[in-house]
């Protein structure tokens, strides 16, 4: 189930607050906490509330600490967007938007209202937050002006605009459709959405399109004169009030506002005298322009009447206000209880609140996205907290990243190294290394040496390792940090800015070895590619695996992608798909494949098959229609380190992926590999895997 739903349009004046207080409405009669958060506001909160925030929180009481409940205001985001920062912007939204969502039940998202500067880069960063939220989507469409053709196609666009990004749709919703349209839109739409996607067409409605008198004081900045209790009087029409008073009658409409200058007394007062009169229209109040204010004996007439309709004063021309007037747009407020109910009544007569409610139940969010899964990632790791040893003290990229996962609070440290260059290194940097979690341990000068050397020469001395041999393997640092992650006192170890492979891991085979039932140790690379995270596996340890080694690897892969929240979807690959290809490279795969079914059979598995009909929907249901993983795996199989190495290096290069790896599968407890290559960012996501994974061990 579905924690949260974010609400989007692609247009201003929408209507999204019909759908967003029609949602708050319904799941308030499921949740007790439902939260409600914007991303992107339109005001700066220090001269006034966010309308939406505000009517929200104040119609249905809810509990909204107001700067927790979004992220940036509209100037803010628009300079991170157009300044290409826009993985800082997602990153502050996922941050704040999750802990709110932990703090309720369930939250509605509500996405910005493209008013103003910057619409151009709105959408695509609406739809990133939408993606990178995990959270389905209800589209609003707005139909005001449009013919039907053009609002099906409104809605038939936008979709498909979110479904190319792979954000679920649950609800398109055609709001302010024309009355004589409506069934004929209904209908088309009907025919060309996708089954999965309810439909709600939301007949145009005038008592909630059209502003009230107190909108269009605050629209105009007029002065009231007369007649405050008529504030909330609906103006269906407005007419200019500049000719002789018989024609002028002929063209009063019910509800009618009156753009008049000051200085026609008549006008004004046949104005007042047929709203009184049962044979005209009602009145719903008079603008005076120019700023001068009636004749006094006007004044005096008003004065002394019980029940004048408002009257305001502005300061502007005749024509000048009515255009201003005819763009004065009404929103609902909390002011205005009455139109509230009668939105929230209009969303439930024209929704399917059950099914909508049935699908807000049964959603599961499916892929995961890069930031997404870097902010997982972080939670997690500090969660609860763990003792990782860093053997390259002499590197800077490794005291720079432990310069950020202690400002952050993640783990504690152990870097080895002189404490001396080690301190003058962290200084010429700039960096602070609070002594609180950070140990410098110089090993042959540790008072564990001794003890680590007697415990790695018991276990190896069957191998043929002396005590000589155990002292001076101990003083080299991937034997020393691993040595403290066997005794237990570094819960991981993470190396290879400056060292190999081969050199980091093999003390790890000598004494940590494998998990029971593990044979091979293996590595998995989490792609964070532009929109989704994939695993890739085996990239850095296994040259040539045989099938039963290809096995096992997949198997482990599919365990540490589901241990790090994404669902496993296994490709074996090969350069052949299915039963086409024949030869000893790709029975390897077969034969692999078929292990891994009979070993797991709970796993989605397929192989032998090619990477394009591995991720592309299209190309994998014609190359293997009846699979259910072919065109959307997860985790991607190797059969060899060149195929893997070079593949995993050029999607990195070439996408600008973020590649965090390797991680190490298999050992009783976790050691991880870098890079030589690696950057601080690498060192940093490799010692958060690592905390992760000693938890789970």
């Amino acid at each position: 189930m579905t924690k949260a739903v974010f609400i989007a349009t692609a247009e201003p004046y929408s209507g999204k607050s019909l759908v967003a207080l029609g949602l708050v409405n319904l799941l308030l009669g499921q949740a007790r906490r439902v939260g409600y958060f914007k991303p992107i506001i339109d005001y700066d909160p220090a001269q006034q509330p966010d309308p939406h925030l505000d009517t929200v929180a104040r119609y249905f009481q809810l509990p909204l600490p107001y700067a927790e409940a979004y992220a940036y205001t509209r100037p803010e985001a628009l300079r991170l967007i157009e300044a290409g920062a826009q993985g800082e912007l997602i990153d502050t939204v996922i941050r704040k938007f999750k802990r709110w969502e932990d703090a309720h039940d369930f939250t509605v998202v509500e996405g910005s209202d493209f008013v103003g500067p910057g619409t151009a880069l709105e959408f695509d960063a609406n739809v990133s937050m939408a993606k990178n939220l995990g959270v389905p989507v209800i589209l609003v469409v707005s139909g005001e002006g449009k013919s039907t053709a053009q609002v099906v196609n409104a809605v038939l666009t936008l979709l498909r605009s979110f479904e190319a990004r792979e954000v679920p749709v649950l609800l398109a919703v055609a709001n302010r459709v024309a009355p004589a349209q409506a069934d004929d839109v209904q209908a088309l739409l009907r025919g060309q959405l996708p089954a999965a996607v309810l439909l709600a067409v939301v007949p145009e409605n005038p008592d909630l399109l059209h502003p009230t008198m107190r909108e269009i004081r605050a629209g105009l900045g007029g002065e009231l004169l007369f007649g405050a209790a008529g504030l909330g009087n609906q103006v269906d029409n407005y007419i200019i009030g500049a000719m002789q008073v018989p024609n002028f009658l002929n063209h009063l409409k019910p509800n009618v506002l009156i753009v008049t200058p000051a200085d026609r007394g008549d006008i004004i007062v046949c104005a007042l005298q047929a709203n009184l009169s049962a044979s005209y229209p009602r009145v719903a109040g008079l603008v005076l322009t120019a700023g001068t204010g009636p004749d006094a004996p006007i004044v005096r007439l008003l004065e002394g009447l019980p029940d004048a309709v408002p009257i305001l004063a502005v300061p502007t021309g005749t024509f000048e206000t009515a255009t201003r007037v005819g763009a004065i747009r009404s929103r609902l407020t909390p002011d205005n209880p009455k139109k509230i109910q009668l939105a929230i009544s209009t969303f439930e007569r024209h929704v399917d609140v059950g099914a909508l409610q049935a699908k807000l139940v049964s959603f599961q969010p499916v892929g995961l996205t890069p930031h997404m899964f870097q902010y997982r990632l972080l939670q997690w790791a500090k969660r609860a907290r763990r003792h990782i040893v860093l053997p390259e003290g002499n590197d800077d990229r490794i005291l720079r990243a432990a310069a950020q996962l202690l400002q952050q609070d993640v783990v504690d440290l152990t870097v080895l190294g002189d404490p001396v260059e080690v301190a003058a290194s962290a200084k010429r940097l700039g960096l602070s290394l609070p002594a609180g979690h950070l140990r410098i341990v110089d090993p042959v000068k540790s008072a564990q040496y001794a003890d680590y050397v007697d415990t790695f020469y018991e276990l190896r001395k069957d191998k043929g390792v002396n005590h000589d041999m155990a002292r001076d393997l101990l003083r080299d640092v991937s034997y020393f940090g691993s040595m403290m992650v066997y005794k237990g006192d570094a819960d991981g170890m993470v190396s290879g800015a400056a060292h190999t492979t081969q050199h980091t891991i093999r003390p790890a085979l000598q004494f940590i070895k494998t998990k029971p039932g593990v044979s091979v140790v293996s590595s998995v690379f989490f792609m964070c590619l532009p929109d989704r995270v994939a695993v890739f596996g085996d990239c850095a340890v296994n040259p040539n695996p045989t099938a039963e080694q290809l096995a096992e690897i997949a198997i482990s892969s599919a365990d540490s992608s589901r241990a790090f929240g994404i669902e496993p979807r296994v490709a074996m690959l090969s350069y052949s798909s299915g039963t086409s290809g024949a030869g000893a490279d790709v029975e390897k795969v077969r034969r692999a494949t078929a292990l891994v079914r009979e070993k797991r059979p709970d796993l989605k598995v397929e192989g032998p098959i090619q990477y394009d009909a591995a991720v592309d929907p299209l190309v994998g249901r014609q190359k293997l229609p009846d699979s259910e993983v072919a065109g959307q795996a997860s985790v991607f199989i190797f059969p060899d380190l060149n195929t893997g190495n070079n593949t995993y290096k050029a999607v990195q290069r070439e996408t600008g992926a973020l590649a965090i790896g390797p991680v190490l599968q298999g050992l009783n407890k976790p050691v991880n590999d870098l890079s030589r290559g690696c950057t601080v960012d690498d060192v940093f996501n490799t010692v958060v895997i690592t905390a992760i994974q000693s938890q789970q061990a």
